[in-house]
């Protein structure tokens, strides 16, 4: 081999030893300090659907602080205690009705059983639905009627309990209308909107044109009907959406 070559080789040598003093510190120094930005990874468009990465949904702010729901124990139509605490780790939906309702509630629960059937294959979504007449929804009378509903979702808990902590969570945890109210049919007013949570308890809703949050979905007309006799349109569809939207954070 001629002495030409070996200078070849040895300048080859040092050219790679020059590189990898000077750049491969600083490209673990970027990777240590998670400075590579999304541009430069080909895979940006995977990187957007990974579990865990959040969503666009808006959360419910008070006083400049995300809403987080207030701790609660009821009892659910099993018989078991049940709390926020048993929540954690999932995505659910929260209502609030009573089994006598003669009015908005078959209506609210046939939507949200039509939810339940949507995402009957992720063992971490749920439903609370408390009753608003702990007085004569014993856990008996809610098991019933869950029977009735085709309420099998192992997560869909309906609770009773005492009724001024229900009315308080309702009016205060999680801003849903809640009332006695002897002169309308059924004897109790109640929101016929849906609470949407998730998997650390907070309140979550997409947002509306103006970029506010909606906070809450109107449980009162289905996908079926698609608009009410108002002209409002439906919106279980979107629920559903951002339900899948959650999931995936």
């Amino acid at each position: 081999m001629s002495s030409k070559t070996n200078y070849s080789y040895v300048g080859i040598a040092f050219i790679i030893l020059v590189f990898g003093i000077i750049f491969i510190p600083k490209i673990i120094s970027r990777i240590s300090n998670d400075d590579i930005t999304r541009d430069e990874s080909r895979s940006e468009n995977v990187s957007n659907n990974i579990k865990g990465t959040k969503s666009d949904l808006a959360y419910l702010n008070i006083g400049d602080k995300p809403k987080k729901i207030p701790a609660f124990s009821f009892i659910d139509q099993n018989g078991n205690t049940i709390t926020n605490e048993d929540y954690l780790g999932k995505v659910y939906v929260v209502e609030f009705f009573f089994t006598t309702c003669p009015t908005i509630c078959p209506i609210m629960n046939r939507n949200l059983v039509s939810v339940q059937n949507y995402f009957k294959d992720f063992e971490n979504f749920g439903v609370a639905s408390f009753t608003i007449n702990p007085e004569v929804d014993s856990p008996e009378v809610l098991k019933a009627y869950a029977e009735a509903y085709g309420i099998n979702n192992p997560n869909w808990h309906l609770m009773t309990g005492n009724e001024d902590a229900i009315y308080k969570l309702a009016n205060q945890g999680f801003n849903l209308y809640t009332a006695k109210d002897e002169s309308v049919e059924g004897g109790f007013e109640h929101s016929g909107n849906f609470a949407l949570i998730d998997k650390e308890g907070y309140i979550r809703s997409r947002r509306d044109n103006f970029g506010n949050p909606l906070i809450f979905y109107n449980g009162l007309i289905s996908e079926e009907d698609g608009v009410d006799d108002e002209g409002i349109p439906q919106e279980i569809t979107i629920l559903k959406e951002d339900i899948a939207k959650l999931l995936k954070e």
